[in-house]
């Protein structure tokens, strides 16, 4: 393992106050996903993604709607949720979506002040502010929509020492990895942060929320991509990235462009029926380590071609990186450089059986960037996936 850093470097934050933003953010608090089956998708996520099961809401709790499962790696909670009921919300939105990304919970001051905010600037409000009380705390929340049926969750959980939310009991973890992190074949954590979530929208819509970001949030155009910079002999997509002040919270946001046949953009919206979040990046400290492991418990990753690793000009580009290219190469793993430094990442399949959401895993060494030299050579790589589906 390389040595642990913080999580403003894993996630390639800046130094920023944010008290002078009108939406102020500390950060990502949560992702709550609907699931087909939420009792078997914790369990693939803790064997599988190596993460802990540490809360639980249900029937047993008098919660008659779903079932949910709140798991964690470092900063990283994700909330799985599964319908009780053929008419509950979970199982509507599987029925037409497949397992999808239904909150991007945000953790904030003020909840009245950033709802109050976002609602004078054009948000559609979903839930207005109010408490969750138990035995530990209050938790104050609201909720405002974005693209699609997915929608922020705002969160100010200062007053709170209960496991998660007000309603969640504490929960027996699935998977007891001591064993593997004591001898050395699995490391602690597979990952530690949320770099970023991506949403696919329709053609013609990527700037309208690109611009609902900036004047709901406050957020700044970081970074764009036109259809040239990420463009393959068939298929084209158009990108914006949009973060707040510190960049710990980053959204690209894609849209497909016209091409010879189907982009991946086209496929996802086919697939979900719909706009939604794509993919989320996995910030790790030790990219080889996790992959090794995640690979090794199941987990699929796209393959990059060996030219890419070859390339002359690559690796006069890349320099010198922590780990030797042929480590790289022999797991699939991409690199690319800006003025700042340099990442690595890899990106995984799909991860249920509609070809929708996917993960990527990040590893930052000073880049702000999201791996723009490397984008043919994914794309290329997903153009095979596609195929092999007929979708291409």
């Amino acid at each position: 393992m390389v040595d642990t850093i913080n999580e403003a470097q894993l996630v390639g934050a800046v130094e920023h106050d944010i008290n002078a933003d009108d939406f102020p953010i500390k950060g990502w608090d949560h992702i709550r996903f609907y699931v087909g089956n939420a009792k078997q998708a914790a369990h693939y996520y803790s064997t599988a993604f190596g993460m802990t099961l540490e809360a639980y809401r249900g029937p047993e709790q008098g919660f008659r709607e779903h079932a949910e499962y709140m798991l964690r790696s470092g900063g990283v909670r994700f909330v799985l949720a599964g319908g009780i009921t053929a008419d509950s919300a979970a199982t509507k939105h599987y029925a037409a979506h497949g397992d999808g990304v239904i909150e991007v919970a945000l953790e904030v001051p003020n909840v009245d002040d950033n709802y109050a905010f976002a609602i004078k600037q054009g948000a559609v409000g979903v839930e207005e502010p109010h408490d969750l009380t138990d035995e530990y705390g209050t938790v104050r929340v609201a909720a405002i929509a974005t693209y699609g049926e997915t929608r922020h969750v705002l969160v100010d959980r200062s007053r709170y020492n209960g496991p998660f939310l007000p309603g969640y009991v504490a929960a027996k973890p699935i998977v007891d990895r001591t064993a593997a992190i004591k001898d050395g074949r699995e490391p602690k954590r597979f990952f530690q942060a949320l770099d970023h979530v991506v949403g696919n929208v329709e053609e013609g819509k990527m700037l309208d929320w690109v611009t609902f970001y900036q004047k709901v949030m406050g957020f700044t155009n970081i970074v764009e991509f036109v259809d040239d910079d990420i463009a393959t002999e068939y298929s084209a997509l158009m990108s914006k990235v949009v973060a707040n002040g510190t960049r710990k919270v980053k959204f690209p946001i894609n849209e497909p462009a016209e091409g010879r046949k189907k982009s991946q953009i086209d496929e996802y919206l086919e697939f979900y029926g719909g706009p939604g979040v794509q993919h989320m990046a996995l910030a790790t400290n030790d990219i080889l380590a996790s992959v090794d492991a995640m690979r090794a418990n199941g987990v699929e990753f796209l393959d990059a071609p060996d030219s890419y690793y070859d390339d002359p000009e690559m690796r006069e580009r890349i320099g010198t990186v922590r780990v030797p290219i042929e480590e790289l190469k022999k797991r699939s793993i991409l690199v690319d450089r800006d003025e700042d430094g340099y990442l690595l990442q890899i990106f995984t399949k799909p991860q249920q059986d509609r070809p929708s959401v996917f993960y990527e895993l990040i590893e930052r060494h000073g880049s702000l960037s999201f791996g723009k030299g490397n984008f043919k050579a994914l794309f290329e790589a997903i153009e095979k996936e596609q195929a092999k589906r007929g979708n291409l």
